[in-house]
């Protein structure tokens, strides 16, 4: 791997590293100077006191440099003796492959360990369910690496179907036991790094254990998979968890010509979205033939009743379900045994706790990445737990870095997602608006509904982009976007803007590619960026469609929908009261609005009617602009909020 350090003109001020190239004009620019102004001299005399200023920096800068990298070469010594640095990683794939490739390629000399417990020391885990599914042919493809292939290129010692069982940091030593062998010692280190990862979550639920009840961790796993629905001729299938790998999972059995359930305990599909973003995934299941139920848990598997392999899965809410596999998607917890036996410090959620350099807070010897850390929520600045591949690897890497002298600093995890769902992605970064809501902090959260790219070019299609911001300073808590095409796009810009710790303004000032088949002119995040801004600015005021039943209890509150009447005849009004005045003909009928009410507005995605409320505001009229309009509203008002509205109806007569 490589890396680059960007300075800002601040950061290189104060680390003195003015180069020549920035300091002095170029030959051009100074023969222009000389041409224009004869009379005076073609280069500038430094006064020496200045010339001696600027030795004494570069003198100390140099000494600095020369005393950091004395240092690194201390740190990278094993405590001043001549043997190599020894390198111990319990657990591979991506953290701990990563960790001890990286260590390899800044010390060649280093001895370095792997023990892996499973079969392959460094897989493709993420591509496990397209393998499935049949998308990916050949399985070989998921093997990264194998004990051979880094022996070879990296020099590295790994053991496979090994276990460590336990940490002496005392002798700084683990004990380990070969499963093939049976045989059982203890390896010293110098350093140690705890990669464990997580375990698939089993609730104690009667008959969790069946054969043909399969969670999906590894390449072993991925086979009984495989073999389990080839050897049985399975028709029926029953993923239990709606999470990533759950709809991942679902979506690739409905591949392979299966039918199948997708069931979730929760109110809703995919945890880390709003209910409202994660209904579009909802509906795209059911219309890809995918049976999803939620709010509804298993009470227990119990032998099919007509003699079939599999398990009969009964549902809380009575109904019973025949499978012939069921992949259990239930979550997972941090493997955290070796290192809670071991002393180690773990947090309020179970997690290793580690510093900003992967070590731990207990052992200065002892680092831990990946699946089973706390890690710093950079949205609020307290710890979480994302169980991810992408900063896995990545902290794999920066432990590595500072075990060998680095001194990198991990700036923490935001959770940035993506996710195929048939014809559909969604996407994610930071926290949604239900954490955001129950924090207790400040927050606006908008919808814009605006195309992947420019309309006139074809194939343009629309996506949901999701954005909740503090409205007081323009942070951004997090964002989320589900749409055909293009939505990893924007998800990445906003994760990325989070990074740096840009705001609302900035997005709408970001300068990103445009092209007629790539995006819009006004990109999407540019777009959602200046509505958070006229939030900010107070030119509207808007809500969201969870907010709308409470709106409209309120004897002071009236809708407006400024659809066209064509529109509204097509597909029914948000509520039996609102007026329809088209955006076009508002102007000219400011006597049909309801006097002296708030009017809450909306039209098909949120466009048309902040068009509207600027007109009615500079009218005299308050108003709220209903984000998303009856788009969104489509989506959840038609089931959710349907009861609500309909008594609201009979409320008011």
């Amino acid at each position: 791997g490589t890396g680059a350090v960007i300075l800002s003109a601040s950061d290189i001020k104060r680390e003195g590293r003015v180069s020549r190239a920035h300091t002095q004009p170029s030959k051009r620019h100074t023969s222009l100077v000389t041409a224009s102004q004869p009379h005076r001299a073609t280069t500038s005399k430094i006064p020496r006191k200045r010339e001696r200023d600027t030795e004494r920096e570069e003198g100390t800068a140099t000494q600095r440099l020369g005393s950091q990298q004395e240092g690194k070469r201390e740190r990278m010594s094993n405590n001043g003796t001549n043997k190599p640095r020894k390198l111990v990683v319990v657990g591979g794939v991506a953290g701990g492959a990563s960790c001890a490739a990286r260590a390899r390629r800044l010390d060649e000399q280093a001895e370095i360990v792997v023990f892996e417990k499973g079969h392959d020391p460094s897989f493709a885990n993420c591509g496990m369910p397209y393998y499935l599914g049949g998308e990916i042919k050949d399985r070989s493809a998921l093997n990264v690496q194998t004990e051979g292939s880094l022996k070879a290129r990296l020099n590295l010692t790994v053991h496979c179907l090994t276990e460590v069982t336990k940490v002496n940091r005392e002798a700084k030593t683990v004990s380990v036991k070969e499963y093939t062998t049976g045989k059982e010692y203890d390896e010293p280190y110098d350093d140690l790094v705890l990669s464990v990862g997580a375990a698939p979550f089993k609730p104690p639920i009667p008959g969790i254990e069946r054969d043909g009840n399969i969670s999906l961790r590894n390449l072993n796993d991925m086979d009984k998979i495989h073999d389990w629905i080839n050897s049985t001729g399975g028709k029926r299938a029953v993923v239990a968890g709606a999470g990533f790998i759950g709809v991942e999972m679902a979506e690739q059995l409905k591949h392979r010509g299966m039918e199948v359930w997708l069931g979730e305990a929760m109110p809703q599909i995919m945890a880390p979205l709003d209910e409202e973003m994660a209904k579009l995934l909802h509906a795209e299941l059911e219309a890809k033939g995918v049976h999803v139920f939620v709010d509804d848990g298993i009470n227990s598997f119990v032998p099919p009743t007509d003699g079939a392999k599999g398990s009969d899965v009964n549902l809380k809410s009575g109904v019973t379900l025949h499978a012939d596999v069921v992949i259990l998607g239930l979550g997972v917890r941090p493997d955290t045994k070796l290192a809670a036996e071991a002393g180690l410090k773990l947090g309020a959620r179970g997690g290793i706790i580690v510093d900003s350099e992967m070590r731990t807070e207990t052992d200065p010897h002892v680092w831990a990445v990946g699946d089973a850390i706390e890690v710093l929520n950079p949205t609020f600045g307290d710890q979480w737990m994302v169980a991810m591949a992408g900063p896995a690897n990545r902290q794999g890497r920066m432990a590595a870095d500072n075990i060998m002298g680095q001194g990198r600093k991990y700036r923490g995890t935001y959770g940035t997602s993506v996710m195929r769902c048939f014809d559909l992605t969604c996407a994610c970064t930071g926290v949604n608006e239900r954490t955001v809501k129950a924090r207790g902090v400040p927050y606006k959260a908008i919808h814009v509904y605006p195309k992947n790219h420019a309309g006139y070019y074809p194939g343009s299609k629309a996506i949901w982009l999701k954005l909740v911001f503090n409205p007081e300073t323009g942070a951004i808590y997090g964002a989320q976007s589900v749409g055909a095409d293009l939505v990893e796009k924007r998800i990445d810009v906003i994760a990325t803007a989070m990074y740096g710790k840009l705001t609302v303004d900035d997005l709408a000032q970001l300068e990103l590619c445009y092209a007629p088949p790539f995006g819009t002119a006004k990109d999407p995040v540019n777009y959602a960026g200046m509505v958070a801004q006229d939030i900010m600015e107070g030119l509207v005021d808007t809500c969201t469609w969870d907010q709308v039943p409470e709106l409209l209890k309120r004897p002071d509150v009236a809708m407006v929908d400024v659809r066209t009447p064509k529109e509204v005849t097509g597909s029914g009004k948000v509520h039996a009261s609102a007026v329809n005045i088209e955006i076009d003909a508002l102007r000219g009928r400011v006597a049909e609005i309801p006097q002296g009410k708030t009017l809450l507005v909306h039209c098909g995605t949120g466009l048309r009617s902040y068009y509207a409320c600027r007109i009615l505001n500079q009218l005299g009229f308050k108003t709220i602009n209903l984000c998303g309009g009856y788009e969104m509203w489509k989506v959840l008002g038609l089931t959710k909020l349907a009861a609500e509205m309909s008594a609201i109806d009979k409320q008011q007569g």
